[in-house]
């Protein structure tokens, strides 16, 4: 788990620190069963495969749910996965975790039917598609290529399944078509954790929409109110914003990311996106953390205290208020408190993991920051008290913090004070004004000079030959001018 005496990065390009076996305990509580129900479908299997790598202790239950889960799905190759999965996770943790032939029995009947079922289901869709190929029936041809992209999808052939998405674009003919070839494919990149490439398709959905909106025509297709439209558009946009933000915290783009997430309409807007592709406590969790690690505290304030949208998203989080009641009333300490007994909870999730250390690290040194600004010098002890760490502690994370040039400060070592580089405001006001005395003296030696060559006669002359050039450009560029008026 992270430690306070860990040097922290001074921005989010920081290099990442490799994921830690996370806990399950008292001081780290997390309800498996509570937290797995908010998903359904595939991604319900991805983040218990998930859980059985980083947290070994509640690895059998994970796979029990896992295996049980599976086969409600129809992509059999999951099984092998969670299994190796499992099998990491006991290698890790010798003699401590049973077989997984133990905790879980696959159902090799289950495994053969739904191949045989795949297979079929394939040569099927695949045998439409040429047929309607053969007959160039255009919409029948778009049909054929969407459905046969969800069916590799559902198999888990995400290669194949992209391809059959993006060849359905060269067959759709109305906005709505383009639209909804976007949102398969947005899906299918967060699916893949793909997000360089997911803003490259949100610029196409949302160029679809603007289309859409300038032909008077709804997102569905359909001709209809203006209000209907709007909820249509704003159902849609919805989408698209929470899968920029969540490109923008994949990539590690922190502060835009905040800003995104904490835009986003209500729960509901989501549609179908919600619980298939995340939760709602998610969205209160990433909009958060990113916005703690990167936004000043009037800002927080306006965008996440009062943003009554947003806070609809934390109501399924109580922790996340409780964070950021902590952190606008200075009370550091209760902050990473918090962090820390809730970083099981932000490491298992899918898509945070990666990101849970830097976002501590950036929280806590913007904490430290906003402690020692209204300081001219405080002791370390003060300090260590505040944020719950040893005095040496302090020091490291502060000199770390001088040194990245987030605290314009040095460190009494020999007494253990922080003390503010003092700055004399008359020594820069004179500073300034001798700068500008200068710069006025050179201008105005460079004009007298100048008058004084032109006095002199001193000047050089355009030769003849340029001067008629000159004048017969400026003659003919006269008559052109003539010549259009004319007419």
């Amino acid at each position: 788990m992270l430690d306070a005496t860990e040097q922290a990065p001074s921005s989010s390009k920081a290099k990442k620190a490799p994921t830690p076996i996370v806990p399950v305990d008292e001081n780290h509580p997390f309800d498996l069963e509570t937290y797995i129900a908010s998903y359904e479908g595939r991604v319900v299997v991805d983040r218990l495969v998930h859980i059985i790598t980083l947290a070994p202790s509640i690895a059998p239950q994970a796979l029990q749910l896992a295996v049980r889960h599976i086969q409600t799905l129809r992509d059999p190759t999951l099984y092998p996965v969670a299994v190796a999965a499992y099998d990491q996770a006991a290698s890790l943790s010798p003699g401590q975790l049973p077989s997984a032939s133990e905790v879980a029995t696959i159902n090799q009947k289950w495994v053969d039917e739904t191949s045989a079922k795949n297979q079929s289901e394939r040569m099927k869709l695949e045998v439409e598609l040429k047929t309607y190929t053969n007959n160039m029936i255009k919409e029948s041809i778009r049909m054929a290529h969407r459905d046969l992209g969800e069916f590799y999808r559902s198999v888990g052939e995400y290669g194949t399944a992209l391809r059959h998405f993006t060849k359905s674009r060269e067959f759709c003919t109305t906005n709505q078509h383009i639209l909804e070839m976007c949102l398969s494919v947005l899906e299918l990149l967060i699916e893949q954790r793909n997000y360089s490439h997911v803003p490259t398709y949100i610029f196409k959905a949302e160029a679809a929409l603007d289309q859409a909106a300038a032909g008077g025509e709804n997102p569905k297709g359909a001709v209809g109110t203006k209000s209907k439209a709007t909820a249509e558009r704003e159902k849609y946009q919805t989408k698209l914003d929470f899968a920029l933000a969540l490109s923008q915290l994949g990539q590690g783009m922190y502060e835009k990311a905040a800003h995104t997430f904490l835009k986003l309409g209500l729960p509901g807007k989501l549609g179908d996106w919600s619980g298939k592709l995340v939760a709602s406590g998610d969205i209160a969790v990433y909009g958060t953390l990113c916005a703690l690690a990167s936004m000043s505290r009037s800002a927080i304030k306006s965008r996440v205290l009062e943003n009554e949208t947003f806070s609809v998203y934390i109501e399924q989080e109580p922790y996340v208020r409780d964070i950021v009641d902590a952190y606008m009333s200075n009370r550091f300490k209760a902050v990473l408190d918090l962090l820390e007994k809730y970083s099981t909870r932000h490491y298992l999730d899918l898509y945070l993991s990666s990101h849970v250390h830097d976002l501590t690290n950036l929280i806590r040194n913007r904490a430290i920051v906003l402690y020692f600004q209204p300081f001219s010098s405080i002791k370390l002890e003060r300090m260590s008290s505040v944020f719950g760490w040893t005095v040496e502690e302090v020091e490291r994370q502060v000199v770390a913090l001088i040194q990245s040039g987030d605290i314009q400060a040095r460190v009494d070592s020999q007494h253990k004070i922080l003390k503010a580089k003092q700055v004399d405001p008359r020594a820069q006001l004179y500073a300034k004004a001798l700068k500008a005395g200068s710069e006025m003296q050179s201008a105005n030696r460079k004009l007298l000079l100048r008058m004084r060559l032109q006095q002199a006669d001193l000047i050089v002359k355009q030769p003849k030959n340029q001067k008629q050039d000159s004048a017969a450009m400026a003659s003919a560029s006269q008559m052109s001018d003539y010549i259009q008026i004319g007419d």
